[in-house]
């Protein structure tokens, strides 16, 4: 079934940018995939914000990548209303950018299902997504993944430098502040970003979309 995407301004160009780009299994590219949430330090893992983030899911709502409680028997969200990441790499169509760089799209909604980009926000280091248009004049790439594995994990830059950063002014249905996805681009903790709010450093693996259209 074909996809109403936000990106088709850049569908013939990614296809030509494709040809070129050299990859061993070029299959894993467009692979759909889940975001999972993991905290690599084990000792962090069972107390406060860590057992909060350990084996979460992303998800995408209201411009920005936000990380949430996993249902454990379907794997999806546990706040049926959520929208989980579900995405793949395709080329960033941009023929100002030399050499072109590999982005992330995900769907942004179930019906119609649309796609956008993920994009780093230039000022606040956030992961947002928008169409091309609002993702242009911002960080699109290059994304990449560590290794061919299942749940491999997500780099940009050849790195791992992703934070989750507890938002006051956003809270759950609990009333919780929620956690937001950043990336660490200075790797210095987002100094001079933070502004006093708790941050954990995070690692987002990949876990394919089962029963795919190939």
């Amino acid at each position: 079934v074909g996809v109403v995407t936000g990106v088709a301004q850049g569908v013939s160009h990614q296809q030509k940018e494709n040809e070129k780009a050299a990859n061993a299994n070029p299959e894993s590219r467009t692979t759909k995939f889940y975001i999972d949430v993991v905290i690599e330090d084990e000792g962090s893992r069972s107390r406060g914000r860590g057992e909060v983030l350990h084996d979460s899911i992303v998800v995408v709502r209201d411009d920005k990548l936000w990380i949430e409680a996993k249902n454990r028997a379907t794997g999806l969200p546990r706040r049926e209303d959520s929208h989980p990441f579900t995405g793949f790499y395709l080329m960033y169509p941009d023929e100002d950018r030399s050499p072109a760089e590999r982005g992330l799209v995900t769907t942004i909604q179930k019906d119609p299902p649309m796609l956008n980009w993920i994009y780093v926000d230039n000022d606040t280091f956030e992961l947002k997504y928008a169409n091309r248009t609002g993702s242009i004049a911002h960080k699109v790439g290059p994304y990449d993944w560590t290794d061919e594995f299942n749940d491999s994990s997500i780099t940009l830059d050849d790195f791992e430098g992703f934070l989750a950063v507890e938002e006051e002014m956003y809270r759950n249905e609990q009333g919780h502040p929620r956690w937001a996805l950043y990336y660490d681009k200075n790797d210095d903790g987002l100094k001079g970003r933070k502004k006093g709010r708790r941050t954990m450093e995070v690692s987002l693996k990949r876990r394919m979309v089962e029963n795919q259209e190939k």
